[in-house]
């Protein structure tokens, strides 16, 4: 990483900046008004949408083939048939399940993955649906709310044998402007105040690293390079079972409200220095449906001061210096890991932009609101880079698409586990990490 001039008086360093602008109206409800909506206009927003994308493509390729929808499909003849995947699962969770653990004095078991090796697919459209065939589709690969355009011939037994497969594929990018200059935003998930096992000293240690408090020169010119820092969510870690439904003594208020004071306090010092973001988790105080909506900012008077900070959506789009980010805190994929099989987090998120959506399998198995006038999740502009918090582990690549598209992926690992924060640098896309610990900061 190249590093600034460091024989500046450090009382002196400038810190960089990039021009902010945020996309997060898309994934806003205040517009929306629940009036008892099911999922199924959702679910045509998106055929319909995403057949569009389809169309020029089967034409390029399969220019000789009709595309038919399924109730017009002939036995042995060859057609293109575009639609939505529903996956059929031995284990998948349902709600008599549920009841049935209520009732049992024997808890079932919970398994964190579904999948089967005799599960198998099922494609849909607005007339029917037919099962699917055939080593060219594999269910361990797809998830249902996929929207794919489909090759084969209808079998004697009713069912489809596929033959080929076309998703979407990556929606189209601007190009990235030129420049000479490092600047990096720091991405940040899973701080978990207020848990067990969290240590207070090592995001200290990251606030005074941001703030320029921490390290000589070198450290605190490269610290002048971050222009902002984004929270990818699981920031807090809630004792909310201290409750019970019942109402509370003074020392179990303080006990609930103490490790937001502690966020807010962190907070308000980053925000003192630098722009900050931070996006609401699977268990941050907001709601529990995708899109989540921003924490509220009551639960931050002090770093609302400052018009440096943020309170944003999960998921999280914004451009940066003319750079594109999208991300989430994690939902999405930990879905696709637990309904389909890949090798890691990365050829998950690679699968969301290939099918051009956020998170197929909202609403099946991912809560989600009932839109009826749009999917927000659906990709209609390729990111710079796509991230996501609270991962396991760290990982990153460099997508390269057909149209010279180029896309970092990062997942972001859980920061009370691993004290890791991720660096991406705006010039070249360029990713590091930082690791941070009581005994020595390492870059």
């Amino acid at each position: 990483m190249a590093a600034m001039d460091t024989d500046m008086d450090p009382a002196t360093i400038p810190r960089l900046h990039a021009p902010y602008v945020s996309q997060d109206q898309k994934y806003g409800l205040s517009m929306q008004r629940y009036k008892g909506q099911q999922y199924s206009q959702l679910y045509f927003i998106r055929i319909v949408t995403i057949r569009q994308h389809l169309t020029p493509c089967i034409q390029e390729r399969w220019p000789s083939l009709p595309v038919c929808n399924i109730l017009a499909l002939e036995e042995d003849k060859a057609c293109v048939v575009i639609g939505t995947l529903y996956k059929q699962m031995q284990l998948k969770p349902s709600v008599l399940d549920e009841y049935s653990k209520e009732r049992s004095v024997v808890p079932l078991a919970s398994p964190n993955k579904f999948t089967h090796k005799d599960d198998y697919l099922i494609l849909e459209d607005e007339s029917g649906r037919v099962k699917l065939t055939g080593s060219a589709v594999l269910s361990s690969m797809y998830v249902t709310g996929v929207v794919v355009a489909i090759v084969g011939r209808e079998e004697k037994d009713g069912e489809f044998f596929v033959e080929d497969v076309m998703v979407a594929g990556l929606p189209p990018q601007k190009p990235l402007k030129n420049s000479d200059v490092d600047k990096f935003v720091l991405f940040v998930s899973g701080l978990k105040i207020g848990g067990h096992g969290t240590n207070p000293l090592d995001l200290q240690l990251l606030v005074d690293h941001l703030t320029g408090h921490l390290g000589e020169v070198q450290e605190q010119s490269l610290s002048s390079q971050i222009v902002r820092m984004v929270i990818a969510g699981g920031s807090l870690d809630l004792q909310t079972s201290i409750s019970n439904g019942q109402p509370m003594s003074a020392k179990n208020q303080s006990k609930l409200v103490e490790p937001v004071k502690e966020l807010d306090l962190a907070l308000t010092q980053i925000s003192a220095a630098m722009p900050v973001d931070i996006m609401p988790g699977a268990n941050d105080p907001a709601n529990f449906s995708l899109p989540q909506q921003p924490l509220h900012k009551c639960l931050f008077p002090g770093a609302t001061m400052y018009n440096t900070f943020v309170s944003a959506t999960n998921p999280h789009q914004f451009e940066l210096d003319d750079v594109l980010f999208l991300g989430t805190s994690g939902q999405n994929i930990d879905d696709l890991s637990k309904y389909s099989e890949a090798e890691d987090r990365l050829d998950f998120m690679e699968r969301t932009l290939m099918w051009r959506h956020l998170a197929p399998t909202a609403p099946d198995t991912l809560g989600c609101y009932p839109f009826i006038d749009r999917d927000p999740f659906i990709l209609e502009t390729c990111p710079h880079v796509y991230f996501c918090g609270n991962q396991p582990h760290y990982a990153s690549r460099l997508l390269t698409g057909p149209s010279a598209q180029k896309v970092r992926l990062v997942c972001i690992p859980e920061f009370h586990k691993t004290s890791t924060a991720v660096l991406v640098n705006l010039r070249n896309l360029d990713c590091h990490v930082l690791k941070l610990s009581t005994e020595s900061l390492i870059l």
